[in-house]
């Protein structure tokens, strides 16, 4: 299964990737440095923290998507996408 680190605040996209069978993790990303021992699949922060660790390239490999705009069908495409 699939785990997804989901910025605190946007339970409706962590609510539609459970029930689209993902182990979905709510992560405050003012401490995300400390999270990035997780093996995330995928990231999900809105606009204000795409660059949520001060710096263009975090240490995460996992996709980060700016859910900003985005309905929660939308993330989930994206982050289909993103395994192909």
């Amino acid at each position: 299964m699939k785990k997804i680190a989901v910025q605190k605040g946007l339970t409706p996209v962590q609510e539609y990737l459970a029930n689209h069978g993902y182990d979905v993790e709510m992560v405050d990303f003012d401490a995300f440095s400390k999270s990035q021992e997780e093996d995330y699949d995928a990231v999900v922060v809105t606009g204000m923290n795409n660059d949520f660790l001060g710096m263009q390239d975090t240490a995460t490999g996992a996709p980060v998507i700016d859910a900003t705009g985005m309905t929660p069908e939308e993330i989930y495409e994206q982050i289909q996408r993103s395994f192909l």
